[in-house]
């Protein structure tokens, strides 16, 4: 195996996020049908980690972990429609403060970016002053918080981000999903000809006969879809930066708004996948009196034919064709994203630039996308949804080809990106350096991963917002529901696919009780070390 490697030389950092991808859904990772040969070459140059776990399942909480390098019970934002306070330290402002230059180009969501209110319930009167939250207000100016609105593009389609954008110091800034993406993506589609108004939605959309909920053949052609847009900015990035930089590393992000639903993939890539070659989940069949009341709520109450499941984000189940449909149109969004990772990998190999960067590639949270026969997210924590995919490509091609199953997250990412740079942390990071990982392909943590999750919707049967907490280790998965009268425990290693639910049976009380007690240790050790003590007493 590899010896760690010295930091004397900073590498540079090419990063690229998904949006809602299993870690299942890659060549690499064994797909039969998915075709990710660009993907696939990223894991072939470098590791790819199949135990990789969300802090938070879905797309706000996780992505600040992702940039913090900390808990969403720690960096506040807990649930989406939080945005992450501008007082918060990210590994990508600690990069460029030691020299790094910076760039995101397509999906931040780290603000929000729709304009519909808040569904959690207050308990507290509202309160307009500073005494309105437990800590008072940021002294932050202006429209700081607004970035990712649809009214501030409306109003202004070349709107320029104030940077630096939580370290962010370039931005090409792409907000929703599928073909409905804002935000900066907006102006450069119509300087090539584009028009959202006859182009994009369900109601522009060309003929087809899918029947799979929130799926349209979009009438933008694929040189105008969003993905596109990801891979023309980055790679003009990548341009700017060899012509002009004068010898700062660089950190860049590519951040690509799908293959999150709506299910749009443009030209070729909607019938690139026919959905008759694609076997069901084995927990499609395998509907059960004894799964947990979350579950048996879906069934009852987000049946097929509800015509809610034509729009918004909450959890829905399918029947065998929309689950097939799904998965095919899913399958194309992912081949177009790999078309795009070949081009910019083409260019940063044309620019010279390949020999000194560390490519990475992940996601911000999965998809049930037809496991026990419900599509999208929400708080049940199976493997499609809180797995998602982590390679990590050295240039040298250390360890190429390689498989590691060190349990390993997110929250770990923020870290790694910052020991392999050679730089000091901030006091309060969490998770931990995955060089060790990567170099030995042996898992050097604790041997469990936290996740969290904090619902402000009233959904699948609770009667307010609620919270799950979930402990995965190599062979068990404990979720603890607030305010609910279940909890669950599975044996991944015999029941992979989560089908059987162990907390109540007396065989297993005693994995039972030791889970619980790794959960507790797990949520102790969680608790914020910042700020650091400035004296005894």
């Amino acid at each position: 195996m590899a010896a760690p490697r010295s930091a004397s030389k900073r590498p540079n950092f090419l990063m690229i996020v998904t949006d809602q991808q299993r870690a299942d859904y890659l060549g690499c990772a064994g797909h039969a049908i998915l075709k990710t040969p660009h993907i696939d070459g990223i894991a072939a140059r470098g590791v790819r980690f199949d135990r990789f776990y969300v802090a938070n399942p879905v797309c706000m909480p996780n992505r600040a972990t992702l940039m913090t390098g900390r808990m969403p019970s720690l960096h506040g934002v807990r649930h989406n429609g939080i945005p992450l306070s501008l007082s918060e330290n990210t590994f990508v402002d600690l990069m460029r403060h030691e020299g790094y230059r910076t760039g995101l180009i397509g999906k931040s969501h780290l603000q929000n970016m729709t304009d519909n209110l808040p569904e959690m319930e207050r308990r507290t009167e509202p309160r307009d002053d500073a005494f309105a939250e437990a800590r008072k207000p940021e002294p932050v100016a202006g429209d700081a918080y607004e970035e990712e609105r649809p009214w501030t593009w409306k109003d202004d389609p070349d709107h320029e981000i104030a940077t630096p954008f939580y370290g962010f110091e370039d931005i090409s800034l792409a907000t929703m999903h599928s073909d409905k993406v804002g935000a900066a993506y907006i102006a450069w589609m119509k300087a090539r000809g584009g028009d959202p108004d006859t182009m994009v939605g369900p109601e522009n959309s060309l003929p087809h006969d899918y029947v799979a909920p929130q799926g349209w053949r979009t009438a933008v052609p694929e040189e105008l879809y969003p993905t596109s847009y990801v891979a023309e900015e980055t790679m003009d990035w990548l341009e700017s930066y060899a012509g002009e930089d004068g010898g700062r590393p660089f950190l860049l992000t590519a951040s690509f708004p799908d293959p999150h639903h709506p299910f749009t993939p443009p030209g070729k890539y909607w019938d690139m996948y026919d959905p008759a070659d694609f076997d069901l989940p084995e927990s499609f069949h395998r509907l059960s009196n004894q799964a947990p009341p979350t579950l048996q709520w879906m069934w009852e109450n987000r049946p097929p034919g509800d015509g809610s499941r034509n729009a918004g984000q909450v959890a829905y189940t399918v029947t065998e064709r929309e689950a097939r449909e799904s998965m095919a149109l899913t399958c194309g969004m992912i081949t177009m994203i790999d078309d795009a990772v070949g081009r910019i990998l083409a260019r940063l190999d044309a620019l010279g630039l390949a020999d000194d960067t560390v490519v990475v590639f992940t996601a911000d949270h999965g998809d049930f996308l037809g496991d026990h026969r419900v599509m999208l997210k929400g708080p049940m924590h199976y493997g499609g949804l809180v797995k998602v995919p982590f390679l990590w490509a050295e240039p040298d091609g250390a360890n190429g080809g390689a498989a590691c199953s060190a349990l390993a997250g997110t929250v770990d990412i923020a870290r790694t990106m910052l020991s392999r740079a050679g730089i000091a942390p901030y006091n309060g990071i969490q998770g931990r350096s995955l060089e060790p990982e990567i170099a030995t392909l042996e898992d050097h943590g604790g041997g469990a991963v936290l996740i969290e999750d904090d619902q402000q919707r009233t959904i699948m049967g609770f009667e307010g917002d609620f919270r799950v907490h979930s402990l995965v280790t190599q062979r068990w998965r404990l979720s603890v529901y607030s305010g609910a009268g279940h909890c669950e425990l599975y044996d991944l290693e015999n029941d992979p696919h989560e089908l059987t639910d162990l907390y109540d049976d007396p065989a297993h009380a005693a994995v039972k009780a030791e889970m619980l007690e790794r959960l507790a240790k797990a949520e102790i050790d969680t608790v914020d070390r910042s700020p650091f003590p400035t004296a005894i007493a």
